[in-house]
């Protein structure tokens, strides 16, 4: 990769909000080969049974990994998109701060591997994750639309 955005934690936690908002994320830390952000829990993240909700943890590794790829390929003019999310729970959490790490696997032209490890506040590994995404050419569509980011805060 060419060019990194020195100001690419503050970029993403600025104009990113939609999903990362909605989930209470907030990125530590950006650079091409590793990606850090983390949640602190409260009610909205907890299933019936009173502990976190898988769909928190795969959100993370979704939006890390997704994050990660699309910054590694921007500098192109280019976009990543997700096509398969596998995320094991590993350990059950009530609360406390949960932080995911992602880092590449393979960075392709075309296509992008990337992990990604949940710990809890305790240091415990509490999920993982693989994330294999599509790098987009500038102008692709996806459902009828070209995509592009959309930079306007909320």
């Amino acid at each position: 990769m060419d060019e990194f955005p020195e100001n690419a934690v503050e970029m993403i936690n600025e104009l990113l909000g939609g999903f990362n908002k909605s989930m209470g994320l907030h990125f530590v830390k950006a650079a091409p080969n590793e990606f850090v952000a983390e949640i602190e829990i409260n009610e909205r993240h907890l299933q019936p049974y009173g502990i976190v909700h898988g769909g928190v943890y795969a959100g993370m590794i979704e939006t890390l990994c997704s994050t990660g790829a699309a910054l590694n390929v921007f500098s192109e003019g280019k976009s990543a998109v997700g096509l398969e999310n596998t995320t094991s729970f590993l350990r059950a959490v009530r609360s406390g701060t949960l932080r995911c790490t992602a880092r590449p696997v393979l960075t392709g032209r075309r296509s992008h591997v990337w992990e990604a490890q949940v710990t809890d506040d305790r240091d415990r590994l509490v999920a993982t994750g693989r994330v294999r995404l599509i790098v987009l050419e500038p102008g692709s569509e996806a459902d009828g639309i070209t995509v592009e980011l959309n930079t306007k805060p909320e």
